[in-house]
């Protein structure tokens, strides 16, 4: 969690060492020259057939949008390792694009999330994240391959272009039409066909990018076997079945996994290739130790708890919620459809909390509600509030010389919101000397199959955490059920 919660200071993601990770060392392609240049980026420069030149425009959106992304996750992430496991797939794959005379700056961010994406320009992003779910180089690859087919089809462009037009013409609508439900009708037309727009241009990124996979030598089925862990991991962040692929909402920009999966089936076997590289105990050798989850200085999500050992508090969430600590704040929802948020409070040090609560930031404010508490010794205040159908309770406690804020909201009955409120705001607490040095980064940690060993006990091994065992099998490409088989290496998520 950023914002008045976070230590970082982002500059220093921009003063990390640099290096050369040299073509020769690498065994990449010999027409791309791989270097490195900031700390947690591998920039692929082509050494021949510069002929064709990139349009400028697109490495201007490039160059502005670059320094706002590295930013707002949490800066590039620093490992050698990790960085020579991406570079190792770069240079093939652009020797086997649709333009092996485009370039492109692939840089690695500091995120737990499991994404990537690109900009014009040649521009290609992935996250830590995304790196530890990966079980070989192909399936890297696979995504990487996908991100440059987004760049060499100019989606970036055509995705504004489409979203420009649709905004002038739901401005004419709106100014011609006077009937809301007419206006409405129009707008959600406008939605689905961007939506499908952007569908079918992931769709045609993946098929794009697993030809170029098959072309640069890897296992073309690398892209299937990524999305079923995307789906199974998602699965078990949300409390579901395990092997859950789920469906997306017909307004997002994604197609369904089973959509994706399906086409991505039939591309690869199309290839007729059957024995393309995967490099699993490579991959997962240079990728050992990497980070899994909260950065130390944005909190760490522990089961039901969010600790922050910097900041010296913690707090807890009743049984059935899921939490998610974004850059912006600690997010929390149950299956009652009740919501939470926690985050910094723009409040001055020994400012007045009532004051701040009727500031007038709260929409549809209780004036009777808003009192004075106490919160385990700490000067805090309460207030309800309602507002556009949603039941609100919020907290603001003070800590030290900053102010945190709770947010709860339910749609309708707020019945079920005072005693998990109350229960919640109740949990907030400064840690003991013991409990802050106790805390400790989760990290990947490569481990080879032993004989008697399951994926029950394996899982067992890993830090106490809801459902480790859907959680190990999602992270290790393994189905419900499935057992991991003796002399693999397989990863586990350990804090020591």
């Amino acid at each position: 969690m950023n914002g008045r919660l976070s230590t970082r200071r982002t500059t220093r993601h921009w003063l990390g060492l640099t290096g050369a990770l040299l073509v020769a060392a690498l065994g990449l392609s010999a027409c791309v020259d791989t270097i490195g240049g900031d700390a947690g980026t591998i920039t692929a420069v082509p050494s021949a057939d510069t002929s064709q030149q990139i349009d400028p425009k697109e490495v201007a959106i490039a160059e502005r949008e670059h320094p706002k992304i590295v930013a707002a996750f949490g800066g590039t992430y620093e490992d050698h390792q990790v960085e020579i496991a991406v570079a190792r797939v770069v240079g093939r794959l652009v020797a086997a694009s649709p333009e092996p005379w485009r370039g492109y700056r692939v840089t690695i961010l500091n995120s737990p999330a499991v994404n990537a994406f690109a900009l014009p320009g040649g521009y290609v992003y992935v996250t830590r994240g995304l790196l530890a779910l990966a079980n070989d180089t192909s399936e890297v690859a696979a995504v990487i391959a996908h991100e440059m087919a987004h760049v060499t089809a100019r989606h970036a462009f055509l995705r504004a272009q489409r979203a420009e037009a649709a905004e002038v013409a739901t401005q004419a609508v709106q100014g011609v039409v006077q009937d809301p439900a007419v206006q409405r009708v129009a707008l959600a037309s406008t939605q689905v066909s961007l939506a499908r727009f952007s569908q079918i241009q992931e769709l045609e990124a993946d098929r794009v990018g697993i030809t170029t996979l098959s072309k640069a030598g890897y296992d073309p089925f690398a892209a299937v076997r990524f999305l079923t862990s995307m789906a199974r991991l998602a699965a078990w962040k949300n409390g579901l079945p395990e092997d859950d692929t789920g469906q997306t909402d017909f307004l997002s920009s994604h197609p369904s996994t089973p959509e994706r999966l399906t086409q991505a089936e039939a591309v690869a076997e199309a290839t007729g290739i059957t024995d393309g590289e995967r490099d699993r105990d490579g991959y997962l050798s240079r990728i050992d130790g990497v980070m899994f989850g909260d950065d130390p200085v944005e909190g760490y999500v522990r089961g039901r708890e969010f600790l922050h050992a910097k900041l010296g508090f913690g707090f807890t969430v009743p049984d059935g919620f899921m939490i998610d600590n974004t850059s912006k704040a600690v997010l929390a929802t149950n299956a009652e459809g009740v919501a939470l948020r926690f985050d910094g409070a723009d409040v001055a040090a020994g400012g007045d909390l009532v004051s701040y609560l009727q500031s007038g930031w709260v929409n549809g404010l209780d004036s009777a509600s808003v009192r004075t508490v106490s919160i385990n010794g700490l000067p805090a205040a309460v207030a309800s509030a309602n507002a556009r159908g949603f039941a609100y309770r919020i907290a603001v406690i003070r800590f030290g010389d900053k102010t945190f804020r709770f947010l709860f909201a339910i749609r309708g009955d707020a019945g079920k919101l005072d005693e998990i409120f109350t229960s919640t705001i109740s949990t907030f607490r400064a840690l003991s000397d013991q409990e802050k040095s106790e805390l400790a980064p989760l990290k990947v940690r490569v481990v080879t199959v032993a004989p008697g060993d399951t994926a029950e006990g394996l899982a067992r091994r890993m830090v106490a955490m809801d459902r480790a065992l859907v959680l190990f099998r999602a992270l290790n490409g393994l189905a419900a059920n499935q057992q991991p088989q003796v002399g693999t290496k397989v990863k586990l998520v350990v804090d020591r």
